[in-house]
């Protein structure tokens, strides 16, 4: 018997050390959320392509992907990056210093095309009056004027398919021309390499455009087939233009365009004030119930108020090993735990009371109490626990965060309020010989 509680003593003290050395410092290990220490939030609509095979989720799930690499090629770390139905990218980048940055790399759809450009002198006259034959579109190539600003210059009628996009795109970096400007150097995958090959063999002596998010960056002739898969993007490009295009072409060409359709910026004035608010109603609520459990309960209630302790600590621990965001709806997942802890507590105290009025020993009191109260905190902690689970996995955003905090406040409940009590009791009543219970 003493071996045993021994060895479940230790058990808990290990839980228990363990989770203090994972989770301190608390500010580096548990990362605060976009409405707890500000961020940017954006909402991306896809646009699914008209020649695109794949139905319009699929689309949004390859453009997830490439949002993702991104924002990780910024330097962000642990952004919150998801889906929301089946055309729409949610992104929240919390404490990031620079939003307007982020928006810019991520709002540039970086949509690559080589179109054929029509060499009928004739079809271009008809377009520039109107006349856009089917099949084609006008549009015209940018230089910068004598004060830098860009501006339409030469039309080109180009085909409104394109060749090749940059969903075949391996590899894009700066470098520079033989006139010593910067321009994007573009290396194709094995099947990109071997359609751009078939492209510039069969077009030899005409102009392919170069076209990024519907601008024409330029529209080279074709000289000769290039078999290498090897491609320049040029343009009075300034080095940290060519250098960005190059990094978000690299990150991965969107298979498809890309709408910000909305856009919040949540200053961290507003995160601190929720953070105050959210400690001090927090704090209130846990001294009322630790007086109360203390009223009530006396030695036992000091033990309940020590097993929630142990609660949030290992919650807040677990979610720390999950790499979790601690958001205002997370915060209220811990409460609702909190709470359910306590109840626990209620409902085996009550029954060793029971026992206890009945004339039983403290030991048969203990046991039959916590065994008469296991019924009906596993039910209810169960059931809650099957819809903290359903939150998490099918919820998006704050409502996932709030499934997260329960899911694990009810495993840690299981644990604190009934094995870590029961193996205190029994240790007291053994090695103190308790002969009648403080409750």
């Amino acid at each position: 018997m003493n071996r045993n509680l021994y060895v479940k003593l230790g058990i808990i003290v290990a839980i228990a050390g363990i989770s203090a050395w994972y989770l301190f410092p608390l500010e580096k290990k548990i990362r605060r959320g976009l409405d707890l220490q500000g961020g940017v939030h954006l909402v991306l609509e896809v646009e699914k392509p008209a020649q695109a095979d794949q139905g319009l989720s699929d689309v949004t799930d390859r453009a997830l992907k490439v949002v993702r690499n991104r924002i990780d090629a910024l330097g962000i770390t642990e952004p919150v990056i998801q889906k929301q139905g089946t055309n729409k990218i949610i992104v929240d980048i919390a404490g990031y210093k620079d939003p307007e940055k982020v928006m810019e790399v991520i709002g540039r759809t970086a949509l690559l095309e080589f179109r054929l450009v029509s060499d009928d002198v004739d079809a271009l006259k008809k377009a520039l009056s109107g006349e856009v034959p089917e099949g084609y579109q006008l549009l015209y190539m940018k230089e910068k004027d004598e004060r830098g600003i860009l501006r339409d210059s030469v039309p080109l009628l180009v085909k409104s398919e394109p060749e090749l996009t940059g969903a075949y795109l391996k590899d894009a970096y700066m470098g520079y021309s033989s006139g010593g400007f910067p321009d994007v150097n573009l290396e194709f995958n094995k099947e990109g390499a071997e359609m751009f090959s078939v492209v510039t063999g069969a077009n030899i002596n005409r102009r392919l455009a170069i076209i990024l998010d519907g601008v024409v960056q330029s529209a080279p002739v074709i000289k000769e087939r290039i078999p290498n898969g090897r491609a320049q993007i040029t343009g009075q490009f300034s080095t940290e233009e060519a250098k960005e295009l190059a990094l978000v072409l690299r990150a991965g060409a969107l298979p498809a365009k890309l709408e910000v359709v909305y856009k919040e910026l949540v200053g961290p004035t507003l995160g601190k004030e929720y953070i105050r608010l959210g400690l001090r109603a927090s704090l209130f609520g846990a001294l009322i119930v630790i007086l109360f459990m203390l009223f009530y309960y006396r030695a036992f209630g000091l033990l309940a108020d020590v097993a929630l302790g142990l609660n949030i600590l290992v919650v807040l621990a677990i979610l720390a090993g999950f790499k979790g965001v601690l958001t205002l709806p997370g915060i209220a997942g811990i409460a609702l735990t909190v709470g359910m802890a306590v109840d626990a507590n209620v409902l085996i105290n009550e029954r060793i009371r029971e026992e206890q009025r009945a004339g039983k020993s403290p030991k048969t009191s203990v046991d039959n109490g916590y065994q008469r109260a296991w019924a009906a905190i596993i039910d209810s902690n169960i059931t809650t626990l099957i819809t903290g689970l359903v939150l998490f996995f099918m919820g998006e955003g704050p409502i996932k965060g709030f499934g997260l905090t329960l899911s694990i406040g009810i495993v840690a409940n299981l644990f604190t309020a009934v094995f870590a009590t029961k193996t205190i009791v029994d240790w007291f009543i053994v090695h103190r010989k308790v002969e009648k219970l403080w409750i």
